[in-house]
């Protein structure tokens, strides 16, 4: 019986069985089918050259592994000539250490008036027959100077340090929000972040330290005692900007200050008088100031009057208001419109030349 391999009609006579198959062994996977590269002799060659039917081609040459190789490379040089290069030549500056904020140091020195207090309902009469005369109402007395580049600073560099220093004067002097004591926040924003701590510790807890008065950093009244009589406050002064070193620019401000107060439960019958601040103030900014509108504070000089020397001003400013005098004698007068005028160390005298003369 044949085995299930063999045809039906038997295995043909001579030829093996199935079972003794020589070529059962040989087995052609499928790498070896597909690496048999064979191709057929024309008709023409076979006859001439009596060669056999097929003949097997040489192996295709493998150039794209080595083609991507070289693009490899080619990429990893071009990757590092790139680092080297940013290295020697880095478009970027060295990042500088920061530096500490300078504390604001800062002298607040109330003036007592020689005799008593002018006063008057007419606000404009104070105005007209005092040195403010000719003074400008509000940010309008506050111009800006020519701007001029410096060795190191644009001439856009040095026009944003003197907006800066222009809008710390007129929020911390000018706005009715700001003296009265109802706003801190827009003369706070104004400051380098690092002087912000010592901003906040003198509202807190005011001192005559030198370091945490109010006063020091901005005009307050207490609202228990006086209310302006009019919201247009009266002011004139100076803004010079000049280049510390390389990184620092500073700009200092020269500006008195006039006031129209009353009483705070007073009609508007009741009289008014005039009260005179006098501050200079030295500003520092490096380009990061610059860049953010900030300023740092670094000196404050304030004489202000006419109010008592027995008070201390560090909270809050005390004027003295019209008809009235102050408790004790001081040193001997002191004119905060004089431009250049050295100021007493704790107390001077409002001289008659700085009271209306009614």
């Amino acid at each position: 019986m044949g085995e299930p391999s063999d045809p039906p009609e038997g295995t043909p006579e001579g030829a093996p069985r199935g079972g003794d198959d020589e070529y059962r062994s040989v087995v052609f996977d499928e790498t070896f089918v597909r690496a048999a590269r064979l191709q057929e002799f024309s008709a023409q060659e076979r006859i001439t050259d009596h060669t056999p039917a097929v003949r097997r081609l040489p192996p295709a040459r493998r150039s794209g592994l080595s083609r991507q190789a070289l693009v490899l490379v080619l990429l990893i040089a071009v990757a590092f000539g790139t680092a080297v290069y940013m290295g020697v030549r880095h478009p970027y500056r060295t990042p500088v250490a920061e530096r500490p904020a300078e504390p604001l140091r800062m002298t607040v020195v109330p003036l007592a008036p020689e005799g008593a207090v002018p006063g008057s309902r007419d606000v404009d009469q104070l105005y007209a027959h005092s040195p403010a005369a000719r003074f400008r109402e509000g940010a309008g007395g506050v111009p800006l100077p020519p701007a001029r580049r410096t060795a190191n600073f644009t001439d856009d560099q040095v026009v944003s340090a003197l907006l800066t220093a222009r809008d710390y004067v007129v929020r911390s002097a000018l706005d009715p929000a700001v003296v009265t004591g109802r706003e801190t926040r827009a003369v706070r924003m104004l400051l380098d972040s690092r002087q912000q701590e010592q901003f906040d510790e003198s509202l807190d807890r005011p001192a005559a330290d030198g370091r945490h008065a109010v006063t020091g950093w901005l005009v307050r009244f207490d609202p228990a005692h006086v209310r302006l009589a009019d919201p247009h406050i009266r002011v004139q002064g100076t803004l010079q900007a000049a280049e510390a070193d390389s990184g620092t620019l500073e700009v200092t401000t020269d500006h008195t200050v006039v006031y129209a107060l009353r009483p705070a439960d007073a009609g508007p019958d009741t009289e008014a008088s005039l009260f005179t601040v006098r501050r200079e103030l030295r500003f520092r900014f490096d380009r990061e100031d610059l860049r953010l509108h900030q300023a740092e504070l670094i000196v404050s000089h304030v004489q202000a009057g006419p109010q008592s020397c027995a008070l201390d001003p560090a909270p809050r400013l005390r004027p003295l208001l019209a008809g009235q005098r102050a408790p004790h004698t001081a040193p001997p007068g002191t004119d905060p419109y004089a431009p250049g005028t050295a100021g007493p160390a704790l107390c001077g005298t409002l001289a008659d030349a700085a009271q209306p003369r009614l």
